[in-house]
């Protein structure tokens, strides 16, 4: 008995000392200074996360020309470079207890993205897909992708309940492994709304509305522009603040021509002294500083299968009104009263929507209140913790069955001499020699 109680014990502070050490994470993704939404989410997490003694955070990046700085990426994938990816799950299984794929199909090479079949399958470690891209009708190559990573994952995250449902019927990724996680938002102070636009003459005594990230026709900005010829003529203080430089790849096919058209719209619909462009990739610190001076957020998206936003998460962090097309992160953002849909492609009915903001100061506080509300709970703070609660356990079990199955064996007690004892009430237990 003495002898199982031992063991037990020895099992327990085992498993203490497992739980207690320092835990290894690395998360493979684009990173700055590559500018994209992927890149600025990964470093706003790890930031975040290495704030958490318990952690110890690296990165392996997926580059092209990037040169890096951040003293936290440990390891270079090429994207393009198929023979790059076993060598980088090699270097992960030696230097790391943990993997998280930041999963977008654009940013690995092969088709779809499937050249990240090849790191995933040399993994000796556990990893975990974090996915910002659920498709509801995908290619049979890009549900390969995702369907086979999520069966060899040790979790999958997503950052909409809507995508849940798509992800266990349509890539058939069993129900618990999926976990769900908010995009997170940046805590930065600063002043308020009035305060701002005094600091910004043109802005002053008007009702601002803004679109931000990079710029490409998927963003349907020129509905936002219609749909802003329509407002001015009984709203003559409205300003539209397109911001934002144009995305790479478009910029790579298309040059400047979007941006232009988009510039030669609103000259032709008479409204260029009510449209701002501002043609740069913002700082965190500007994105919330533009967010806090405007009075309603637009994302007029073309396509209904956009599954997060990055851009209407932080609006929704800093509690603005927000009128939408109702992709799906928007459905489930907005619902009970914390912004405005509207039809795709259709500018009366965003006009529509922002006429009833504009005429309606006591519903836009509301909205504003409610959107607030939950945007709070989306700070990186607390997103962080979501993480290492999820990360955490799933290094522990890894370690668990590694110590079991390096565990020696107690040696046997046959080769041992037993004595046989009398027991005397007065003297004790002797042996019988």
């Amino acid at each position: 008995m003495s002898d199982l109680w031992a063991k037990k014990q020895s099992e327990k502070g085992r498993c203490y000392m497992i739980a207690n050490t320092v835990k290894k994470i690395a998360f493979l993704s684009t990173y700055p200074p590559r500018e994209c939404g992927l890149a600025t989410f990964t470093e706003d997490l790890v930031n975040e996360l290495d704030k958490i003694s318990s952690l110890q955070v690296s990165i392996i990046a997926v580059a092209k020309d990037e040169k890096y700085v951040d003293s936290r990426v440990k390891y270079t994938l090429d994207q393009e470079d198929r023979s790059s990816y076993a060598k980088a799950a090699q270097w992960a299984n030696q230097h790391v207890e943990l993997l998280v794929i930041e999963h977008e199909y654009g940013i690995f090479g092969g088709d779809c993205g499937d050249y990240i079949l090849d790191l995933a399958q040399e993994l000796k470690i556990p990893f975990i897909v974090t996915t910002h891209t659920v498709l509801l009708a995908p290619s049979s190559k890009q549900k390969n992708v995702l369907q086979e990573l999520g069966r060899l994952s040790s979790k999958v995250v997503t950052m909409a309940k809507s995508s849940m449902p798509i992800l266990t019927e349509t890539y058939g990724i069993r129900t618990e492994k999926l976990v769900f996680i908010p995009h997170g938002v940046p805590n930065i102070k600063v002043n308020s709304r009035e305060q701002l636009k005094l600091s910004y003459p043109d802005l002053q005594n008007k009702q601002v509305i803004s679109s931000f990230g990079l710029i490409s026709p998927a963003k349907g900005l020129e509905y936002g522009i219609r749909a802003l010829a329509k407002v001015v003529p009984d709203f003559k203080n409205v300003i539209y603040l397109i911001l934002g430089k144009t995305h790479p790849n478009v910029k790579k096919l298309m040059g400047e021509s979007y941006r232009q058209s988009l510039i030669k719209l609103a000259a032709q619909l008479g409204v260029s002294k009510h449209v701002r462009f501002v043609d740069k990739y913002l700082t965190k610190e500007e994105v919330i500083t533009y967010l806090q001076l405007s009075d309603i957020y637009l994302t007029p998206y073309l396509s209904a299968e956009q599954a997060v936003s990055g851009t209407l998460a932080y609006a929704m962090g800093y509690g603005r009104v927000i009128i939408s097309t109702p992709y799906r992160y928007a459905q489930e953002m907005l619902g009970e009263g914390r912004g405005l849909l509207a039809q795709c492609k259709d500018a009366d009915s965003l006009a529509a929507c922002i006429r009833t903001v504009l005429n309606d100061p006591v519903r836009k506080k509301k909205m504003e209140q409610r959107t607030m509300a939950v945007g709070r709970t989306m700070m990186w703070e607390n997103v962080a913790n979501q993480y290492m609660e999820l990360c955490l356990p799933a290094i522990n079990r890894m370690n668990s069955q590694l110590y079991k199955n390096k565990r020696t064996s107690l040696p046997s007690m046959d080769n041992y001499v037993a004595f046989p004892f009398d027991l005397d009430p007065h003297k004790g237990m002797k042996a019988k020699l």
